[in-house]
């Protein structure tokens, strides 16, 4: 960690010249043609159609502009992805406050199709740390939100739009303090009734036995094996862990309590391995490990298996030779009332046949100087979570047979029907089912809508439905 030192600027000439390229190639798009960005990689599982039309150019959109360590805030190109950006910020022992798992995650793609981490319980999504956003509109013009201004209402119905609002060229953010090293501490649960409750209390106190708790997340093997790791930040120098060749982290809190990493290390400690998912490639077999380049262990490499196995559909050809069913990919994210989560892993893990999953505590930011519960926290009207209530991200990543005698995606029908039932939501980054009736009351469809005629009053953006849940 270095010393603050005033403000970096990069390239702002660069900058616009990219901004104007992206106009240039928004106006190019024939108006009946569907406007998508021209990006060879992408952390969306929900399948689409192909395009009709050349993409925005977003290529010069992919920089850190500018870190602040007096101010603490950082002015970042959309399509940056976390990976550069932590690598920015870092050097001058700061860090976005909600850094996504993932290192190809852009910080557009985090704050307009939502993001989460262990800083959640804390300091809530990514899109509650942005002071300000330059946004290209579906009008073809690119303006500056912020939450009072003009625009504040753009501002606040931006997150959860996946891009049917308009596309981030610049967003301003927030970043905090944080310490060379994380000491981490695996907390053993033997029933899901303790892992909320412990969840719970650790959330709300902040705290565990006296030690301040900084990050929190957890694992869930099976109903009577679950972990809760709680990270706290630290100066003081020791022996770190190295979990990006052979050792696997998610395999290291069944294996010890204790731990300790490097926060660049933390930060992306789930990264290497995908969570738990490049299994599915053999990556975690010892044979095979032992020869995988190092730097292919990254999310970004599984994501271009899982592009082949999509486009020449691998896994269902083997799983036809071998005289089993196709399967059906079961890729979600989903928050539910942390009062709820116990009764909703029961659920899960009596029903659907996918293990571990991830667990994110989360609460909306409490806004520095307001007063009173809902004055102390904004609202996001397209993802409408309650302020002042603890919710709990549950991931699962992986798929189940297909159900001959159900609909299409009838596991995920299930999982929908379930989380609506629990008072959650689910985010829509992967497959979606529901009824555009449904879509529209859990999604806030009023104010999208409203949105939609002032921002993109000619509709030349998708409609959110249209691209969330019949993949346009």
């Amino acid at each position: 960690m270095q010393t603050p030192v005033p403000a970096a600027t990069g390239d702002t000439a660069g900058h616009d010249a990219a901004v104007r390229q992206l106009i240039a190639s928004y106006r190019a798009i024939p108006r009946d043609a569907t406007v998508r960005l021209a990006k060879k990689t992408s952390n969306l599982f929900r399948a689409r159609a192909a395009a009709n039309a050349p993409g925005l150019d977003v290529s010069g959109l992919t920089g850190v502009l500018r870190v602040d360590p007096v101010n603490r805030t950082a002015d970042v190109a959309g399509m940056c992805t976390y990976e550069d950006l932590v690598a920015a910020t870092l050097p001058h022992g700061l860090a976005p406050l909600v850094v996504p798992q993932l290192k190809t995650i852009t910080l557009g793609g985090a704050v307009t199709g939502l993001g989460i981490e262990s800083t959640s319980f804390r300091n809530g999504l990514p899109h509650e740390s942005v002071l300000e956003m330059d946004i290209l509109t579906g009008a073809g013009e690119v303006l500056t939100v912020t939450p009072d201004g003009e625009h504040a209402d753009l501002f606040h119905g931006f997150p959860n739009s996946y891009g049917t609002l308009g596309y981030c060229t610049r967003l301003r953010i927030e970043l905090e303090p944080v310490q060379p090293y994380v000491a981490l501490r695996h907390l053993r649960l033997h029933d899901l009734d303790q892992l909320q409750q412990q969840m719970d209390a650790i959330a709300s106190a902040g705290e565990h036995e006296g030690v301040r708790v900084d990050y929190l997340d957890g694992v869930v093997f099976t109903a009577a094996e679950s972990y809760l790791t709680l990270g706290t930040l630290t100066a003081e120098p020791g022996p770190v862990s190295d979990y990006t060749g052979r050792d696997i982290y998610y395999r290291s809190l069944q294996q010890r309590s204790t731990d300790r990493l490097t926060i660049h290390d933390y930060l992306w400690r789930w990264d290497t391995d995908w969570f738990w998912c490049s299994r599915a490639f053999g990556a975690q077999n010892p044979t095979i490990r032992r020869f995988w380049p190092k730097r292919l262990l990254r999310s970004s490499f599984y994501w271009k298996l899982i592009a082949l196995d999509h486009k020449y559909d691998v896994a269902d050809r083997l799983e036809a030779r071998k005289g089993r069913p196709p399967r059906e990919r079961v890729v979600q994210d989903v928050e539910v009332p942390i009062e709820r989560t116990a009764d909703f892993l029961r659920w899960f893990l009596d029903t659907i046949p996918i293990e571990p999953l991830w667990l994110c505590p989360l609460r909306l930011r409490e806004v520095a100087g307001a007063t009173g519960t809902e004055a102390g926290r904004r609202t996001w009207p397209l993802y409408p979570l309650h302020p002042g209530r603890t919710y709990v991200n549950v991931g699962f990543w992986s798929s189940v047979p297909v159900d001959p005698a159900g609909p299409e995606g009838a596991t995920n029908r299930k999982i929908e029907e379930i989380v609506t039932e629990f008072d959650g939501h689910k985010s829509l980054y992967s497959d979606s089912y529901y009824t555009p009736e449904t879509f529209a009351e859990l999604y806030g469809d009023s104010t999208y809508q409203a949105l939609k005629r002032r921002y993109d009053p000619e509709s030349r953006l998708l409609d959110l439905y249209a691209k969330a849940v019949r993949r346009k």
